[in-house]
């Protein structure tokens, strides 16, 4: 038998471009009539992902808030995080019962992370026009974040990089830990990413 927890907060970061929003679309799109559920958007000087979220219907709107950080977002989701929490607040007073909430920002592969204290779940997005040697050159997020993917992989042939190597290279510093190859935009790898998400984020095992 399984159960839902209580409010999750599941962190989406990676470089600008990565596909963090197409990702944050999908799950929403996926699992918008199983919980309640919101997203939050880190944007330096705009709110244009959370726009994107808006225009694609991800959510209602009053569930879609921008973020604007005025600097390097990864430290209002590291460092300061103050704006974030005081952004959940705020749902959690619009939305009571929320269930899981998405908070989705940008930064580099090389020390971009979530503090512990703004997130449960951190995924973390690469995507292979970075480079094939994005696993080899590792950091924290790469490392250690709940779920690596490894997105736009039809583009690998158009930019030089072996998906083979990409996949060795990822297996040997993630160890155990779970990673996904795929490309959103063709919804390759989507059904990995949803059941993971219904394992491992939404639902515990009680019994």
């Amino acid at each position: 038998m399984k159960e839902k927890k209580s409010l999750i907060r599941v962190g989406i970061g990676g470089p600008v471009g990565c596909g963090k929003t197409t990702i944050a679309l999908k799950l929403c799109q996926t699992f918008r009539d199983q919980c309640d559920m919101a997203v939050i958007t880190n944007d330096i000087y705009t709110q244009e992902d959370a726009q994107m979220l808006r225009r694609e219907s991800a959510l209602s709107e009053d569930r879609i808030m921008g973020v604007e950080t005025g600097g390097c977002p990864h430290t209002a989701i590291r460092d300061d995080i103050a704006m974030n929490l005081a952004a959940i607040d705020e749902m959690q007073q619009r939305i009571p019962g929320l269930e899981m909430i998405i908070i989705e920002s940008g930064g580099d592969n090389l020390t971009a992370t979530f503090s512990p204290e703004l997130v449960d779940i951190f995924i973390y997005v690469i995507d292979v026009s970075g480079g094939e040697d994005i696993p080899r050159k590792g950091g924290p997020a790469i490392a250690h974040s709940d779920l690596l993917i490894i997105n736009k992989i039809d583009l690998a042939s158009h930019v030089g990089v072996s998906l083979e190597n990409m996949d060795r290279d990822t297996h040997k510093v993630r160890d155990a830990k779970p990673y996904l190859l795929c490309d959103m935009r063709s919804n390759k790898g989507v059904d990995s990413l949803v059941e993971w998400v219904k394992h491992d984020v939404l639902f515990a095992d009680v019994n």
